[in-house]
């Protein structure tokens, strides 16, 4: 097995990755996240009286920011944005028509043991229900990960499962965030997938270089270098101020270790629903090495509905990108429709149903 380039990386050894003689840095920063809102909030300045609508008991997925993340947030600003996508609200108990427990059909792609198919040619695995930031849109966000989260048994059926189906030729990595498993775990896996000769991509969803920049190793580069599958990461970043120079330092490592490195971004009320601010975000990603992939709708998820942007807007918002920025940084837009083959460009003619008319 070649590597394709390991400039950033270090000498290519013949494991995938090597493991470090002591627990990795990432691990500890994660250990050390935030869990509680009052903690957050008064690292800011902020008391939890000017949060009117702060939940800090909602039920079914608890508060996790990493300190990294909570550094970039504006001190004594109750409306800062990235703020806004972690700290639990009220509003989130609130039934909204149309916002559901599974919002883009993953239970009828689901084949088993967290392998789902839903687009020609491709498959996603869910390798791991963890992940180091619990964004309050996510569309996972009540996923059965406890019955079909992956164990060794379960990933080695459905390894086997994408062996078995030569049509398949891109192999999604998703959960929970990927990145989340440790080198160990994730090496084995990478080495089995290599093994699958009609396997042409890997692609790796993953948010943690972003908000958890440690995590980019230099035998996390290594690793995934060295590898015969061409390597896509797409990474998750709403808002410029999520890329700091740290974030900056983890996104070029990958990049000059010669991954494809694309973002997709969700369009969210209250923290980038104006076009300044997608526009710097483009720009911000381009100057990481990043460029800018998809711009979704947001996935109409039961607990999300008070970030959600009409369609109108949407659409004003895509039309002002594309007159102020060059065409290699304006991301799609798209929603994700149910049992539809393909993400669906957000057109003037919106899905019937959607929540967003």
């Amino acid at each position: 097995m070649v590597p394709r380039s390991i400039a950033a990386c270090q000498t290519a050894t013949p494991d995938l990755f090597r493991t470090p003689a002591r627990e990795p840095a990432w691990k500890h920063d994660l250990a050390d996240a935030y869990r509680q809102a009052e903690e957050l909030l008064a690292s800011l300045g902020l008391s939890p009286e000017a949060i009117p609508d702060l939940d800090p008991a909602a039920p079914g997925f608890r508060m996790l920011v990493p300190r990294a993340f909570a550094a970039l947030m504006t001190p004594g600003d109750p409306g800062d944005p990235l703020l806004r996508q972690v700290l639990p609200l009220g509003a989130e108990r609130l039934p909204v028509a149309g916002f559901t427990r599974d919002p883009v059909g993953d239970a009828s792609a689901d084949l088993g043991q967290g392998l789902l198919r839903k687009y020609a040619g491709r498959a996603l695995l869910i390798v791991t229900g963890g992940c180091a930031v619990h964004c309050r849109y996510c569309f996972r966000r009540h996923f059965p990960y406890a019955a079909l989260g992956q164990t060794p048994d379960r990933t080695a059926v459905a390894v086997a499962a994408i062996a078995a189906d030569p049509e398949i030729s891109e192999v999604i990595l998703s959960g929970g965030d990927p990145l989340m498993l440790d080198d160990d775990r994730l090496g084995v896996l990478l080495e089995r997938l290599h093994e699958i000769p009609h396997l042409k991509r890997l692609r790796i969803h993953t948010r943690l270089p972003v908000v958890l920049p440690s995590r980019v190793t230099h035998a996390l580069c290594r690793g995934l270098a060295n590898s015969r599958l061409a390597t896509i990461l797409v990474v998750h970043a709403n808002h410029p101020n999520e890329l700091g120079a740290q974030a900056e330092e983890a996104l070029q490592r990958l990049r000059r270790a010669d991954l494809t490195l694309l973002n997709q971004s969700v369009l969210l009320r209250g923290v980038n629903d104006a076009a300044p601010i997608l526009g710097a975000l483009s720009e911000r990603l381009f100057e990481c090495g990043v460029l800018p992939y998809y711009l979704h709708q947001l996935d109409p998820v039961e607990g999300a509905a008070h970030f959600a942007v009409s369609d109108a807007q949407a659409l004003r918002l895509g039309e002002a990108l594309r007159e102020r920025l060059p065409g290699y940084l304006v991301p799609r837009l798209v929603r994700e429709v149910p049992g539809v083959g393909s993400k669906t460009p957000l057109t003037d003619a919106a899905p019937i149903g959607s929540p967003f008319l």
